[in-house]
């Protein structure tokens, strides 16, 4: 079972991402960046898994996360992302993106970058609007914002590459790419959008959307094989799954948290499972692996909780297309979902996982750090 290390930081933690490593090798992440937001001073910081010089694995499971270095963040941090393993890049309620270096040989972090205003409100470049969400294919950074604004910068260059103007008449909430030159977004009026970076236009080539329903989208995620599949959650807390090659409305929603969903993540190198966190304090570990198969039910509360599914709301699909998140009736499937925080707390803001290690933050001022999350 699952055992989490909790960290009081005397911060809300909006935001927690691990340092990336290297796919082609079983290391395990061990550094994780923290953003806060609503604090009189907002900071990013940079810190360790506490694994170092640890010898006994007991020691090396308890050890406390270790605070390397921070530095002040104007406004709210409201995303981030690593670009590589030494820089980072956030997003802030002010409408700036912000270039960080970590400076790993004497602990400390550096302001490298910025775009001012990068996101503003309609009619003043100089009055910010938030900059809601970043996402990062190196030296690419793409952010999107409260203004329905998406800008393409790149990390060696100090002018905005390219601005899509009324991109959106609605906030823009969250950005991901599907290729190297598609991304995808989802906004305030329940909308997934599809947009090509090669055209020249303003609008997207494809929207998609839930029946009839409009209901803010916070959060996406890409399956990290199979591109067309695409998860979502938000203000309902639903976690909806998306074809985004055949149909316009998704291919199963299921019925989660109690408030808003604010992040949605497939697992980097096990896409059969996914984490969600919500403004309900909870911390959801969904596992849909093939180990599940033999399991007599569908759904099975973690640590006693009890969750419903609602069935599907797009049309089936062929057995070619099948993985384990776009079945046609979900409810037939197997379907493990466990609370991975031992007490309820204030909003799970945050979420991250890479091998065995997840690490998340929260409004209670604290941050948590799994490292056995499938052992």
């Amino acid at each position: 079972m699952e055992s989490m290390i909790a960290k009081f930081v005397s911060q809300k933690i909006s935001k927690t991402r691990w340092r990336p490593v290297s796919a082609s090798c079983l290391q395990q992440p061990d550094l994780f960046a923290a953003g806060s937001w609503d604090n009189e001073e907002n900071k990013v910081s940079i810190w360790s898994t506490g694994d170092f010089g640890t010898i006994n694995m007991e020691e090396d499971y308890l050890a406390d996360p270790k605070l390397l270095c921070e530095i002040r963040h104007k406004g709210d941090v409201m995303d981030m992302q690593f670009l590589d393993q030494e820089r980072i890049v956030t997003a802030s309620s002010s409408g700036r993106v912000t270039v960080f270096r970590h400076h790993q040989n004497n602990q400390t972090l550096s302001e490298k970058q910025k775009w001012e205003n990068a996101h503003c409100h309609s009619g003043s470049k100089d009055v910010g609007a938030p900059c809601t969400g970043i996402i990062c294919n190196n030296p690419e950074i793409i952010s999107v914002g409260e203004d329905g604004r998406i800008n393409v910068f790149r990390a060696d260059s100090k002018d905005i590459v390219r601005t899509i103007d009324d991109a959106d008449s609605s906030t823009m909430h969250a950005v991901t790419f599907l290729r190297t030159t598609e991304i995808l977004t989802v906004n305030s009026i329940g909308q997934l959008k599809m947009w090509d970076l090669r055209q020249q236009g303003n609008d997207p080539t494809q929207i998609f959307s839930v029946a009839n329903e409009r209901v803010p989208l916070h959060c996406l995620d890409r399956h990290p094989s199979q591109q067309h599949v695409v998860a979502t959650g938000g203000q309902d807390g639903m976690l909806c799954f998306w074809d985004v090659r055949q149909s316009k409305m998704p291919i199963s929603l299921l019925s989660a948290h109690n408030a808003e969903m604010w992040e949605v993540h497939f697992h980097p190198s096990k896409p059969d499972h996914i984490f969600t966190c919500s403004e309900d304090g909870s911390l959801w570990h969904w596992d849909a692996s093939a180990e599940n198969l033999e399991r007599p039910s569908f759904l099975v509360g973690g640590r006693g909780t009890s969750h419903l599914s609602r069935s599907n709301a797009g049309q089936s699909v062929s057995q070619s297309l099948m993985t384990a998140w776009l079945s046609s009736d979900p409810t037939k499937g197997n379907l493990e979902i466990t609370n991975l925080l031992p007490t309820s707390v204030l909003s799970v803001n945050s979420l991250d996982a890479v091998g065995e290690y997840l690490v998340c933050g929260t409004d209670a001022e604290s941050i948590y750090v799994t490292k056995r999350l499938f052992t």
